[in-house]
């Protein structure tokens, strides 16, 4: 395998619109996921929230409803943000649509190890895609969607900590 890559242009120098890919379960998305988003749109043209599905989780929502709730966060910026689902390769799909880079959030220190390795991987199976990681906004750095989950489980106040649609398919849920 050749280890070397041919350095690319700038995002600014590209006749094509810079693209990434988001990959999560988002059940559900959160605030969090939302600020990694919009600030990843300062860096990038689009970003498709790619919904993965990983057989190691159970998803409370299905991917259809994971899909539905990510739509209804970013219907008003004009396409800039796609939404996806793969049950393959993050690296595969990010190929398919166009993508040469995976944003990743970093709430903590205890992220960066599994983040780190997935990043590593990825390059290993796919050198022209890049991983960005972002560091989480402070004010969601303790928050997850596994936290919110319980937390409205337990019929815990939860509103902030996601869109108010989120806060209702929940409440919903949890019925």
């Amino acid at each position: 395998m050749n280890e070397t890559v041919a350095p690319t242009e700038p995002i600014g120098a590209r006749d094509t619109p810079a693209v990434a890919l988001y990959p999560g379960t988002f059940d559900p998305i959160t605030n969090g996921h939302i600020d990694i988003i919009k600030r990843g749109l300062h860096l990038f043209d689009k970003i498709i929230v790619t919904v993965a599905v990983n057989v190691q989780k159970t998803p409370l929502f299905s991917l259809e409803e994971r899909c539905d709730l990510i739509r209804e966060c970013f219907r008003t910026l004009d396409g800039r943000v796609e939404v996806g689902c793969t049950e393959g390769l993050i690296v595969d799909y990010a190929l398919k649509n166009n993508a040469h880079a995976i944003i990743r959030g970093l709430r903590a220190i205890s992220d960066f190890d599994y983040e780190f390795q997935l990043a590593l991987m990825n390059r290993r199976l796919e050198r022209s895609v890049e991983t960005v990681f972002l560091m989480t906004g402070f004010r969601w750095i303790y928050i997850s969607s596994t936290g919110i989950k319980n937390a409205a489980r337990c019929k815990g106040n939860i509103t902030g900590l996601v869109p108010a649609h989120v806060e209702l398919a929940l409440k919903e849920k949890f019925a």
